[in-house]
């Protein structure tokens, strides 16, 4: 997990498109200038990003699903649940689940567990577009590679 560049999945561990369903870790880093105003002598990691963790999650089963022909747009963020601190050097399991598509958005089901106990959850919704360029597509298929997304969801030769 690199917090000043939001890259907030360091790996997929399970995905399935049949089921909808993504699973992916994170470790969060012991240092980050993120701490240092988050709270000075009591650091945790902010819930935002603990939410923006869970659509890039959320993000890596949309794009297996649309196979990289569209990228999701956090469009909105409902239910959401902070429910413990999360302290540096915490490991995080991500999970997201589509639960709705249509019309152009995808609605997830999300959590973060920490020690296999619920810490956060959110319903997602996103806004499903084209790429905005070949150029951002490739970097995000660059990215796919470097959080060991399956490399039978990525179409070759586009």
């Amino acid at each position: 997990m690199r917090l000043e560049y939001f890259e907030l999945v360091d790996r997929i561990v399970h995905l399935s498109v049949a089921d909808g369903v993504v699973h992916a870790t994170a470790s969060v880093p012991m240092e980050s200038p993120i701490f240092e105003g988050h709270f000075p002598g009591h650091p945790i990691m902010p819930g935002v990003l603990l939410i923006e963790a869970m659509a890039q999650t959320s993000g890596w089963i949309i794009l297996a699903l649309s196979r990289f022909e569209r990228m999701p747009f956090l469009a909105g963020v409902k239910q959401a649940k902070l429910r413990n601190f999360v302290p540096p050097g915490a490991s995080l399991l991500l999970q997201a689940k589509i639960v709705h598509e249509g019309s152009g958005y995808i609605r997830t089901e999300t959590a973060v567990l920490v020690d296999d106990e619920p810490t956060c959850s959110a319903e997602l919704v996103f806004r499903v577009l084209p790429f905005p360029s070949p150029v951002f597509k490739d970097m995000v298929k660059a990215a796919a590679r470097r959080v060991a997304f399956p490399q039978e969801h990525i179409p070759d030769g586009q």
